[in-house]
């Protein structure tokens, strides 16, 4: 006798094979005065068709330093990414003023073009962004208006929930920004962008030490 062909079946697997692929929920944690933010943010906006961008303080993640192992490792992947580097001056910047502005980008739904611009020039240009008028060049790039960026970068009440953030990427495992989560995933550092970018696309990410489930 022939195998019998189940019609159910087969109609449901086509179903399934031409159904919309719904896409996981992508956000993309970052700090200003990292500058694994800076290298991360490039390619963030190219690889993700839909991202937040959500701003949060890294000081408590365990990966929050800056010395000199540190700096020779940003300047070695600076190179492999073929990114220019410039330190700011003074170091570590951008601080929480640059930090509030983004908050308030964020908000508005320009956090994209605010990261963009102040992180190159903090670390292509070597400027201190925190400063008012490096900050408007950068506030102006993502279409923000200078005196609501000079206000939010003076608002004391935005630094809570920075910290809050990052205090609710540690409680789930995360140990360094930028962060990206994808779905219940989170990837933790610049080099995870790549298996971030197949998890968003419904490939399968390589397991690795730095992969966590948010918010389980």
């Amino acid at each position: 006798m022939g195998e019998l062909i189940s019609l159910a079946e087969r109609r449901a697997a086509r179903a399934e094979a031409h159904a919309p692929r719904v896409r996981p929920r992508v956000s993309f944690f970052f700090d200003l005065s990292s500058p694994w933010t800076y290298l991360a943010a490039e390619r963030v906006d190219r690889l993700f068709a839909e991202v937040r961008w959500q701003p949060a303080v890294g000081d408590a993640l365990p990966g929050a330093r800056d010395d000199e192992t540190q700096r020779r490792a940003v300047e070695e992947r600076a190179g492999e990414l073929r990114m220019p580097l410039v330190w700011p001056e003074p170091l570590p910047a951008p601080g929480r003023s640059a930090m509030r502005v983004a908050a308030l980008a964020a908000e508005r739904g320009l956090a994209a073009p605010f990261v963009l611009a102040a992180s190159r020039l903090a670390f292509c240009g070597g400027y201190d962004v925190d400063d008012p008028e490096i900050l408007a060049e950068a506030a102006a790039a993502a279409d923000l208006g200078l005196a609501e960026c000079l206000q939010a970068a003076g608002e004391l009440r935005r630094d809570g929930p920075l910290e809050h953030a990052a205090l609710r990427l540690l409680s789930q495992g995360a140990d360094a920004l930028p962060v990206l989560v994808v779905g219940r995933a989170l990837f933790c550092g610049e080099h995870r962008l790549a298996e971030a970018a197949a998890a968003a696309n419904g490939r399968r990410a390589t397991p690795s030490p730095a992969l966590h489930t948010f918010g389980a």
